[in-house]
């Protein structure tokens, strides 16, 4: 494990460099924590460098990810250092800095896939992404203007949910939806049916919209299907879009249980 105790490093400082943009446009991704860390292990993949505090390594959890790693992908500096490079006030001591994978994008889609129409709550697209994951869609797909699917914010919120997707960003949704070889459904306010009336199909893409102004029209004119989720419209006037998304992706589960 190489050690590193100044700012004026070379590594630390094109670490410090990347904070910024970590995640963004093709820049590496950074894993903080314990958790993240263990999944991205877990899910068959190695770190571009494990950065860990140097006063921690005799815990028992950084302990059992040094013997995970190879040496010589390691590195430790003091707490003061790493601080500067943790995306959270109360680092676990460890931080993972990942190359992101980048799927390629079939040529027709025909399995459900999720469309991410330019949310830009972190915590609510992290939260979309771990909903997919538990639903078992494995495809998102995000329009431009969306928070960044590996942003440590976005990471946090999807607790490595990523790590089981295949993600695909900066998307033109509009010929998106000419690949697809499954109906596109759409939450609406208005011109819609209620969700739970609704027989969904097996297989379709989903499109969740922005969390003020909705999926934009031009998808909305190419979705097969317009639903919305029967509330209590006296007490708010519509719902969370990552609670919304969840529902959807729940009940056509539902559906799709009961039928099979």
């Amino acid at each position: 494990m190489k050690p590193i105790a100044s700012r004026a490093n070379p590594l630390f400082r094109q670490l410090f460099k990347l904070q910024g943009g970590a995640g963004r446009r093709g820049e590496p991704a950074m894993l903080d924590g314990v958790h993240l860390c263990e999944a991205w292990l877990d899910a068959g993949r190695m770190p571009l460098h494990a950065i860990f505090d140097e006063q921690r390594l005799a815990h028992p959890a950084l302990e059992a990810l040094i013997r995970r790693l190879p040496s010589e992908l390691c590195v430790s500096m003091p707490p003061g250092l790493l601080a500067g490079l943790a995306s959270v006030d109360t680092g676990q001591g460890v931080i993972f800095i990942v190359r992101t994978p980048v799927p390629e994008l079939a040529a027709r889609i025909r399995e459900t896939v999720v469309l991410l129409d330019r949310i830009q709550d972190p915590g609510n697209v992290g939260t979309i992404l771990r909903t997919c994951a538990a639903a078992g869609v494995r495809r998102i797909i995000a329009a431009t203007g969306t928070a960044a699917l590996w942003s440590p914010k976005v990471l946090r919120s999807g607790q490595g949910a990523q790590f089981a997707l295949e993600l695909h960003e900066h998307a033109d949704l509009l010929a998106v939806a000419d690949r697809l070889d499954i109906p596109l459904i759409a939450t609406a306010l208005n011109g819609t049916v209620d969700l739970f009336s609704a027989e969904l199909p097996k297989q379709c893409a989903w499109v969740f919209g922005h969390e003020g102004q909705g999926v934009d029209a031009a998808l909305l004119a190419k979705s097969a299907l317009r639903v919305h989720i029967d509330h209590e419209r006296a007490a708010v006037e519509s719902l969370n879009v990552a609670v919304a998304a969840g529902i959807c992706l729940f009940e056509q589960r539902r559906q799709r249980k009961r039928h099979a």
